[in-house]
Parts: C-alpha cells; sequence; structure tokens
C-alpha cells in the first residue's frame, strides 16, 4: 500500500541558503500551494508490491545504451548500478571514485550487488531507483514526485539551519542517519540505510526528510537557484536522460560534515536522471497538476553513470 500522506495547507516562506554552499543562494520568497506528502520514503516492501503488480523493469536492470556513453568499457555498459563502499582509511576526497564503484547485477533487490538482498530491509527505503522508476512508481500509486520547493517547504524550509532547529544533535540525540564519524573510512552510525521512522519526525510528522536517502525531486538542477524559473512539474520520462540533473534533497546516511554538510532543508545536490545508487530514494505528494510542457533540458555535468 502507498504510504500514508499528511496534508500541508502551502503558503509562502523563506527558500534557499546563504551560509553553505552556493548552489543553495540566493534566499528569496517561494509561495506553494496546498498539497499532501507521504509521510516517509517509499519503502522496499510498497517498492516491491508495484513491481509485483506492474511487472515494471528498474533502469539498473536494463542494458545501457553504449552511444550514450562512447568509450566505456563492456563491463561498465552491464546492467548495474552505483555501490557505496567504505574505505580502510582516509583518502583524497575529491576523488568520489574511492569510494563509489560500478558493481554490475547491483538494483532495488539487490542494493549492494548481486549477492545482496532486501529480504532483511523491507521497512528500509529503496534505493537504486532512477528518477524514471521514482516516476513510474508515483504514477502507479495515483501520485507524483513533489518539487524542489514542495520539499522544502515540507522539510521546515529556511526557518533554522538544521530541519529540528540550529543545534546539530540538541541534548545529545541523534536527530537523522548521516555519518558519524570520519567520512569514508569510520562511521559510528548506521552502516548504510535505517528503517523509515527510526528518527524522530519533523513539525508535520513526517519521517526521515533529512538524512537517511537523498530524495528525487523534478526541478532539474541549476548552479544555483531561479527565482520566477519554472518550479518542475512534469512527470519523468520513461527513458532517462543523462545529460540533464535533477535536484536532489534532504542528505543521506553518507552526509559528513567534512565532505557533504548537506543534512539541512535547504540543501540540494545534482543527479543525473539515470542515477542509480545506495543512497537514493523517493517519496511523493498529492495535488492535481495542470498538464505543463517540460522546458528544454539544460546540459549540465555531474550524477549518474558517467561516474564509474
Amino acid at each position: 500500500m502507498p504510504t500514508e500522506l499528511v496534508d500541508l495547507p502551502g503558503g509562502t516562506f523563506r527558500m534557499g541558503s546563504v551560509s553553505f554552499y552556493p548552489e543553495e543562494a540566493p534566499v528569496h520568497t517561494v509561495t506553494v500551494a496546498p498539497f499532501a506528502i507521504e509521510t516517509h520514503p517509499v519503502t522496499n516492501a510498497q517498492f516491491a508490491e508495484f513491481v509485483e503488480a506492474t511487472g515494471y523493469v528498474t533502469v539498473a536492470e536494463k542494458p545501457v545504451d553504449p552511444a550514450l556513453y562512447p568509450g566505456a568499457s563492456p563491463a561498465d555498459l552491464s546492467p548495474g548500478a552505483l555501490v557505496f563502499r567504505q574505505t580502510p582509511g582516509p583518502v583524497d576526497l575529491r576523488d568520489w571514485r574511492q569510494w563509489w564503484h560500478w558493481i554490475p547485477g547491483a538494483c532495488w533487490r539487490h542494493p549492494l550487488g548481486p549477492d545482496s538482498t532486501i529480504a532483511d530491509r523491507l521497512d528500509h527505503p529503496v534505493v537504486q531507483v532512477a528518477y524514471p522508476d521514482a516516476g513510474a512508481y508515483a504514477q502507479w500509486a495515483g501520485r507524483r514526485l513533489p518539487t524542489e520547493a514542495e520539499w522544502e517547504y515540507a522539510a521546515g524550509g529556511a526557518t533554522s539551519r538544521y530541519a529540528w532547529g540550529d543545534d546539530v544533535r540538541p541534548g545529545g540525540v541523534l536527530m537523522a542517519n548521516t555519518w558519524q564519524g570520519r567520512f569514508p573510512y569510520r562511521n559510528d552510525g548506521w552502516m548504510g540505510t535505517s528503517p523509515v521512522g527510526t528518527f524522530p519526525p519533523n513539525e508535520h510528522g513526517l519521517l526521515d526528510m533529512i538524512g537517511n536517502v537523498w530524495e528525487w525531486t523534478t526541478t532539474e538542477f541549476a548552479g544555483h537557484h531561479r527565482p520566477g524559473a519554472a518550479k518542475g512539474c512534469c512527470t519523468p520520462s520513461a527513458t532517462p536522460n543523462p545529460a540533464v540533473n535533477q535536484t536532489l534533497k534532504g542528505g543521506s546516511h553518507l552526509c559528513a560534515p567534512e565532505y557533504c554538510h548537506r543534512y539541512r532543508p535547504s540543501a540540494r545536490s545534482p543527479q543525473s536522471q539515470d542515477s542509480a545508487t545506495t543512497h537514493i530514494g523517493f517519496r511523493c505528494v498529492r495535488q492535481p497538476l495542470r498538464p505543463a510542457r517540460c522546458p528544454a533540458p539544460a546540459v549540465t555535468t555531474g550524477g549518474g553513470r558517467p561516474k564509474r
């Protein structure tokens, strides 16, 4: 069954930040209409129900079109996905290839590789889902993916540094599943995703809006906010465009202050539409939408299958 929804009244809020990363600026005023949002990210059990009902095959389970990746090795063109692997010690944080590895056979059923399983993780957020996969589930559930503005509004907007206030660990309490230690080689917290609802809800009763998994939105990524631009309300195409980055929100279990201080409502990250990784999931919203023509895709860099 799809996740229970929480109705939000909509309204005007201040979106963005000038205190952390340049892509979060400028702070600007945004108004969102009333909508309802799922209380937690879609779980493995829920995604399995969708696949069983529809026979859907995810992007990571399909062969890769070699024309999209000229020069790629044959091994990199087999079905698979990106898997995080902890390093044995300190590494150059400028080189993500130290901890991200392309693993043939990795997919939502086998998130860490073909020998892994979700049998003991049915209540964890589904991962290894690309942007079209999230959109297909949302359509099946009679819902859609949120825009970046809707997501940030639901997370609390720019009312404080973190979703729960200005103290990262109020009273010493860990508030979200983020990296606890020295990235990417020592972690004293959760090793990977945690069951949805492990951490306290936010002011709206929403779970895991921060940490655990990054979440897809329908807003195409730009290097900074573009007030007045289209907010992104298009249904994802069934065929991902690896040259187009979508905006991810919320941070994940891999976010650490020295590398990715993005476990905040205003934080954002680019990811190509064909990306399937061990730290990206999604949740849905519900609200009638007017038909919209998607803008011509902007060619951006980063994210996805090119990161092999």
